[in-house]
C-alpha cells in the first residue's frame, strides 16, 4: 500500500537510523565518499545510548601476527568455535585504522603513558562528543529526537527511504534515500540497564518487515552484573571481586566470567548476592575509578567502599546490546539481505566475529566502528549506482496497514508479558524447553495484538512501535533457542547441557506472525564485495 504523504518530505542520498558509534561511522563514511547524508537519532546523538554513558574497552591490537593470532583466538572457545576469521582480521584491521583516526582527525584525546598513546579504551561521553562534531564537519545532516518508525520500500521491494516522528515538533516526517543504514543498536527490553532505554530491538522489526533475515538470536540472553542500588553494567570490574550469600559464606563458582548462572541460582533462591571487589591492588583501583568514574558515583553517595565493604548486586538484562545475535549480514560491506538495507553495530549479528559469546566494549565496540564504516560505505556506494532517479520511485510502507490501530492498553499488556516472560532468569537466562515453549505461546499472543503497530500515529506510535519490537525480539529469540538443542556460547540449555558438535552451525531465524529457523551452512553467511 502506498503511503500518505507527511508534513516533512526530506531526501537523502543514505539515510543512517541510529546516532551511536556504529551510526556515526556509518555516517561520516558515507559522507566522506560523496554521498548527501542524513543521520536520524531517537535521542541526542552524542549523548543517547550505552557507549555515550560510560567508558569502553575497544579490541585495538597491533598489526604484530603472534598479537593478532593470540586476540582472535582468545574468545573462539567462549563463542562455540562459531566466529569466522576472516572477519576477525577485517575488523582488528579496521579497528587498529579507525582509532588511529579518531586520534589524528577527531584529535581525541587517548591518555598518554611512557611517551605512547593507549589506544584499548575510549571515555563514551567524550568519544561521542567528538564523533558528532565530526559527523557535521563532513557534512552529515542530524535530525535529533527523531525515532524511526518503519522502512519504506520501492515496489519491487527495495528500501527506498523510511518513516519517521519527531518528538520535539509532534511531526512525522518521511525520508526518500538511495539506501538505508540501521545502526539503532540491540534489544536491552526497558530493563534500565545504563543507557539501554533507547536500545529496545527497533531496527531488528523493520528490517524483518522488509524481508531481512536474522541470525545468532538464541545468543541474545546476555546479563549485566551491577549493584542492586546502581544501573550500570561494568561487569569487567567483578574479575576483581569475591561474592558471598547473604549470611556471608563465599558463594563457590559465582564470578564475572563462566559464574553468573551462580549469581542468577542464588537471586531465584534468596534474593541477595554480595559482592565485595578486594581484589584488585591500590594502582588497580585508582585505574578503576579514573576509567568509569560513574561507576563509583552512587558508592560515594551511599558511603560504600565497595573495596572494603560488602554491596548487594543484581544481575540486568542485556539482551542483544551485549549478546551477539542481530540482523543477518550478507556481504563484506554489511547488506543485508534485502536490496538497499545495511546493518550495521549492535543492530547487527555479532556472531561473524564473536561466534555465540560476547560482552560489553572490547569486540562490540570494534564490531561498532567497523561495521559502520563498511555500512557506511557500501549504502553511499548502493545509493550511487541508481542514478538521478533514485529518490523519484513510489513508496510503499514495509509495516504494512491494520484495519484497526493498537490502543494503548494493548501496549502495556504486551509490555507486562515481556518483563514476565523475557526478563526472569530461570525464562531466559537458565533456559529449559519446558519454560521456554510457555514463554513463546504467550509472547505469539499479544504478538497479534501489536501486528499493526505501524498504523500508530502521534507519540504514541514510538512506545507502540518499541513495544512491538521487543514482543517481536523475543518471539525470534526464544524460537532460535529452541532450535539450538546443546549448550554452545551464552546460549545454554539446563535440558541439553552438552556441546554437540553436530550442531556447529549459526541458525537464521525470521518471519514475522509466522516465525521459521534454519541452519546456515558452517562457512558463513558473507559474499565478499569487489572494490
Amino acid at each position: 500500500m502506498s503511503i500518505d504523504p507527511t508534513p516533512l518530505d526530506l531526501t537523502a542520498d543514505v539515510v543512517v537510523a541510529g546516532g551511536g558509534p556504529a551510526g556515526a561511522w556509518a555516517a561520516l563514511t558515507a559522507a566522506r565518499a560523496g554521498a548527501d547524508v542524513l543521520l536520524l537519532d531517537k535521542g541526542y546523538c552524542g549523548t543517547s545510548g550505552p557507549t555515550a554513558a560510560g567508558g569502553t574497552g575497544v579490541w585495538y591490537v597491533r598489526p604484530d601476527p603472534d598479537q593478532r593470532e593470540s586476540a582472535m583466538a582468545s574468545r573462539e572457545a567462549l563463542g562455540g568455535h562459531l566466529a569466522d576469521r576472516r572477519w576477525a582480521a577485517r575488523v582488528l584491521d579496521q579497528t587498529y585504522e579507525n582509532m588511529n583516526r579518531l586520534e589524528d582527525e577527531a584529535r581525541y584525546p587517548f591518555p598518554v603513558v611512557g611517551g605512547e598513546a593507549q589506544k584499548r579504551g575510549v571515555q563514551g561521553p567524550e568519544y561521542m562528543r567528538r564523533m558528532r562534531s565530526w559527523i557535521r564537519r563532513a557534512g552529515v545532516r542530524i535530525l535529533d529526537h527523531s525515532p524511526v518508525l518503519e522502512l519504506l520500500t520501492d515496489p519491487a521491494g527495495t528500501v527506498a527511504g523510511l518513516r519517521g516522528y519527531r518528538r520535539q515538533h509532534d511531526l512525522e516526517y518521511r525520508v526518500r534515500a538511495g539506501a538505508v543504514v540501521l545502526a539503532t543498536g540491540g534489544c536491552a527490553f526497558l530493563s534500565g540497564a545504563l543507557g539501554c532505554d533507547v536500545d529496545t530491538g527497533d531496527g531488528a522489526l523493520y528490517a524483518a518487515e522488509a524481508g531481512a533475515e536474522l541470525s545468532g538470536m538464541e545468543f541474545s540472553n546476555a546479563y549485566g552484573i551491577a549493584p542492586a542500588f546502581s544501573s550500570v553494567t561494568k561487569t569487567a570490574y567483578y574479575n576483581f571481586a569475591t561474592l558471598f550469600r547473604a549470611d556471608g559464606t563465599h558463594l563457590e563458582g559465582a564470578g564475572s566470567q563462566g559464574g553468573r548462572s551462580v549469581i542468577a541460582g542464588e537471586l531465584l533462591r534468596t534474593g541477595t548476592v554480595l559482592c565485595r571487589i578486594d581484589q584488585a591492588d591500590a594502582r588497580q583501583q585508582a585505574q578503576m575509578r579514573l576509567g568509569q568514574p560513574n561507576f563509583f558515583l552512587p558508592f560515594d553517595r551511599l558511603g560504600i567502599d565497595p573495596f572494603t565493604e560488602r554491596f548487594p548486586v543484581t544481575l540486568l538484562l542485556e539482551g542483544t546490546v551485549r549478546g551477539t545475535g542481530g540482523i543477518r549480514i550478507a556481504d563484506d560491506e554489511c547488506a543485508t539481505t534485502v536490496p538497499g538495507l545495511y546493518a550495521a553495530g549492535d543492530a547487527a549479528t555479532r556472531e561473524l566475529i564473536c561466534g555465540g559469546f560476547t560482552g560489553g566494549g572490547s569486540h562490540n565496540s570494534a564490531w561498532a566502528m567497523s561495521s559502520g564504516t563498511w555500512a557506511g560505505r557500501g549504502a553511499a556506494r548502493f545509493a550511487a549506482g541508481l542514478g538521478a532517479g533514485a529518490n523519484r520511485r513510489r513508496l510503499v510502507a514495509a509495516g504494512g496497514r491494520a484495519a484497526r490501530p493498537v490502543g494503548a492498553g494493548a501496549r502495556e499488556a504486551a509490555l507486562d508479558v515481556v518483563r514476565e516472560q523475557v526478563h526472569p532468569y530461570d525464562k531466559n537466562y537458565l533456559r529449559h524447553g519446558d519454560r521456554l515453549r510457555p514463554a513463546l505461546a504467550e509472547l505469539d499472543g499479544v504478538w497479534a495484538t501489536l501486528r499493526g503497530s505501524a498504523a500508530a500515529r502521534g507519540a504514541d506510535a514510538v512506545r507502540t512501535r518499541q513495544a512491538a519490537a521487543m514482543v517481536a525480539h523475543a518471539r525470534w529469540m526464544y524460537t532460535g533457542a529452541l532450535a539450538r538443542t546443546e549448550s554452545r556460547g551464552m546460549a545454554r540449555r539446563e535440558d541439553f547441557p552438552a556441546l554437540d558438535p553436530a550442531q556447529h552451525h549459526r541458525l537464521t531465524v525470521g518471519g514475522l506472525d509466522e516465525l521459521w529457523v534454519r541452519p546456515e551452512p558452517p562457512a558463513g553467511p558473507a559474499r565478499a564485495v569487489a572494490s
